[in-house]
């Protein structure tokens, strides 16, 4: 999952993941610092002698356990208890939400079973803005349903640039209002376009006819624009305000819960997928791997393809990629080995869970799952990005043909994958919400790696700290948790970071990710 109007609005705003100028915020402690002055007394009770990084210090003396394979099946989940979240409820009492707010003990107890599953119906909700955003994607960049050329980065940030707000409706150019009218028509007969049949039951529930009233349904999709753009510029002002204070890493501070009101989307590329290699290659380095030392592996929100963050491809049908990515470059390095390698999967969206079942069922009959892999020639991806490019799915799958590419795509060149059934049909695949929720696990099936990659920016700090939590208990001691976030480490948390890497995927104004990886302590 990540952000879903490509790299100009990164440009705008700054994605919650990219590279800044932050220099080495996990060493220097500052970014922890920033969450204190923010915040000054939430963390009053614990001195400076007992700071976070005297803390992972002082008890990062340990190796991998034995780890042991997971039987792929819908788990059990639970949500956290008070007691359980009791931690988190003290510790951030400052911040914590307006019902949750100076209560007593007992009433916090009272309150707590309530509040987390409507909190839980919440999250869930954010969902269908989510799909609205990636409706926004579509229109503005898919090649499925018109003969319009994609609308350019520069188009987009010309328009973002003229501030023009609620009345960009009328200004809006003439090939945005085309792409709008032939969507339109596309929805009104999408065939076998399940982008396209998405759209018309997105529009359906939000009580429009796909076959009347056009100027009405034409003037919603042309707001969500405008929606997107105001979202944008809303983020841009308070990274320049975090920016303002003199610290770099309180713009990492501000990144890493930028989008905790926006819609939960489910768009996913390629890119964070060649960060994360890159990070067990530096953790591998390191010797905070051990060779075939992952074999049990989570990962949170895999994300679908609907139209891709950076650019809108839609001309291929929808995929994730982030669970094949991951068991690929594992393999790769020689960290996993094929007959010991159990990956899970946890996600709120019925949408992606369906796609991942579909194609589970289809592998268990022995069909293969192809992945098309698009490479825009004008974006200057780094060597390092091509490389990665060219050699993914070797250890997972083999070369295919790439669908063709159509005329208005732009200058594009695409490989494709066919990835082994027995890499599908054992995936373990699950409805979970890791802020409330976790799996119920026995110690011998805790997670030798989680990856939650463009998840958690998506939350504030309270609602990190909950996942932590969850998160925690998910992972073996020793297990690894790869994320792009910085995350606030409590001092009675056993998930502390280690290290962080920055990946940069092009010569693109802040196109790139810190990759942080945290360990779990023992207990």
């Amino acid at each position: 999952m990540g952000a879903f109007i490509g790299s100009t609005i990164s440009i705008v705003a700054g994605a919650a993941s990219k590279v800044s100028s932050v220099s080495n915020p996990f060493r220097e402690k500052r970014y922890w610092r920033s969450f204190r002055n923010r915040y000054p007394g939430v963390l009053k009770m614990f001195s400076k002698r007992n700071s976070f990084f005297a803390f992972l210090l002082s008890l990062l003396t340990f190796c991998f356990s034995t780890a042991t394979s997971i039987p792929s099946s819908q788990r059990k989940t639970v949500y956290l208890s008070y007691s359980e979240a009791q931690p988190v409820l003290t510790a951030l009492q400052e911040i914590l939400p307006e019902t949750l707010k100076n209560r007593t003990s007992d009433g916090l107890a009272s309150a707590w079973p309530g509040w987390i599953r409507g909190r839980d119906a919440e999250i869930r909700a954010r969902l269908a803005l989510g799909d609205q955003d990636s409706l926004v994607n579509l229109l503005l960049f898919g090649t499925s349903y018109t003969k319009q050329p994609r609308v350019s980065p520069d188009e987009i940030a010309r328009i973002a640039a003229t501030g023009q707000g609620s009345g960009l409706r009328s200004d809006l150019s003439q090939v945005i209002q085309s792409r709008a009218d032939d969507l339109i028509q596309g929805m009104d007969a999408p065939g076998n376009n399940e982008r396209l049949a998405f759209a018309r039951q997105l529009v359906v529930d939000k009580a429009f006819d796909p076959h009347a009233g056009r100027a009405k349904l034409k003037e919603f999709l042309l707001a969500g624009i405008v929606r997107v753009l105001n979202e944008q510029a809303g983020y841009a002002k308070a990274l320049a305000a975090a920016r303002m204070l003199g610290d770099p890493t309180e713009e990492f501070a501000e990144r890493s819960t930028l989008y905790r009101a926006r819609g939960l989307s489910s768009d996913t590329s390629i890119l964070p997928n060649y960060a994360i290699e890159e990070a067990l290659k530096a953790m591998q380095k390191r010797n905070v791997i051990p060779p075939g030392g992952i074999r049990r592996i989570a990962i949170v929100g895999p994300g679908l393809d609907f139209t891709d963050k950076q650019d809108g491809f839609d001309f291929y049908p929808q995929q994730t990629i982030q669970p094949f990515a991951v068991a690929d470059s594992l393999l790769r390095l020689g960290l996993s080995q094929p007959q010991a390698l159990q990956i899970a999967t946890f996600d709120i969206s019925p949408r992606v869970n369906y796609h991942l079942e579909k194609a589970k069922q289809r592998a268990l009959r022995g069909t293969s799952y192809t992945v098309q892999l698009p490479r825009d020639l004008d974006v200057p991806w780094k060597p390092g990005v091509v490389s990665y490019w060219q050699h993914f799915g070797d250890q997972i799958g083999k070369p295919a043909t790439p669908v063709a590419i159509p005329q208005n795509a732009g200058r594009l060149n695409v490989r494709a994958v066919r990835i082994y059934p027995r890499f599908i049909s054992a995936l373990d695949i699950n409805d979970l919400n890791v802020v409330l929720q976790r799996p119920v696990l026995a110690a011998n099936e805790r997670f030798d790696l989680i990856v939650a990659t463009n998840i958690l920016i998506y939350y504030d700090v309270f609602e990190q700290s909950l996942a932590m939590l969850n998160i925690e208990r998910m992972l073996r001691p020793g297990g690894i948790l790869l994320s792009n976030n910085g995350l606030v480490e409590l001092p009675f948390s056993r998930v502390r970071s280690l290290d962080y890497l920055t990946v940069v995927y092009s010569d693109r104004t802040d196109d790139g990710d810190h990759m942080i990886w945290y360990q779990r302590l023992p207990d």
